[in-house]
């Protein structure tokens, strides 16, 4: 895979502060709430980590009556993910990161060409303030998290941590209905049961997949688990179901229930 990071990212992150460049400053997107329940978690954020991938997403013929995954598509969605996060993984490598909280995965279409698509991932790269490296990913690299810096704090204080933000992806054709069939429920209330097994089974292979990342990652759950719907402009009865949530392990002893502190509710006052 190449890496097409410029080179004045490398310059950007050498001026970020650090144990060893004391006068740097860091940069996040963290809310003042989430800048602090951080740094009292026992982190100290270090920069903002960007990945970005431009893709090209082709097209895959399917039948027109026929519910079935396009692979096709599946695979490109979930392989320029990956190319985004894996440069957003690397600029928090070299800045020092223990992991990254608040990723958040965007997809834009590029006005320019209906098929071509960007990827961007974001997040906040952070440190533990006392060198623990217990804390990174099962393969020694930062660990990954779409948490809030209210939720990851609240993961850590109840005696977990995050591994490994996992997804998983289905596109899929929704088969439609024929003239005959439409023509016979027109004005009935019935369930379209070829839709319903359509929509259910696209949801079941997302997450299937979203829990074998974590089972890879060698997590005991995941928390935080998200389905989103979309079309990305493709043709009608064609959508996306993409699963996405961060698995998480107990720190050294999974705590007891009882002694897991009452979370405190926070009430957002932002758009």
């Amino acid at each position: 895979m190449t890496n097409p990071m410029p080179a004045h990212v490398l310059e950007r992150l050498k001026g970020l502060r650090s144990s060893t460049h004391s006068s740097g400053v860091f940069t996040s997107d963290f809310s003042v709430n989430e800048f602090l329940l951080v740094r009292k978690a026992g982190f100290e954020p270090v920069g903002l980590c960007v990945g970005s991938c431009v893709y090209h997403v082709g097209i895959q013929y399917r039948s027109w009556s026929k519910n079935q995954e396009l692979e096709v598509l599946s695979k490109a969605m979930y392989h320029a993910r990956e190319l985004a996060m894996s440069r957003m993984r690397a600029e928090a490598t070299a800045m020092g990161a223990d992991g990254i909280v608040g990723v958040k995965l965007t997809i834009k279409r590029m006005a320019w060409d209906d098929h071509m698509l960007e990827f961007i991932a974001l997040g906040t790269g952070v440190v533990h303030a006392e060198g623990h490296s217990g804390f990174r990913a099962h393969d020694g690299g930062p660990f990954t998290s779409d948490l809030s810096g209210q939720d990851f704090w609240s993961l850590l204080h109840a005696g977990y941590r995050p591994v490994e933000m996992v997804m998983g992806s289905c596109v899929y054709h929704v088969a439609h209905r024929g003239m005959f069939a439409t023509v016979a429920t027109a004005g009935s209330n019935v369930e379209l049961e070829n839709y319903t097994a359509a929509m259910y089974e696209a949801r079941e292979i997302a997450i299937d997949r979203m829990q074998a990342e974590a089972s890879a990652a060698k997590a005991e759950g995941v928390v935080g688990l998200d389905i989103h719907e979309g079309s990305h402009g493709w043709e009608t009865h064609v959508i996306e179901f993409f699963a996405i949530g961060t698995a998480v392990l107990p720190l050294a002893q999974e705590l007891a229930p009882e002694k897991i502190a009452d979370p405190i509710m926070v009430l957002s006052v932002n758009d």
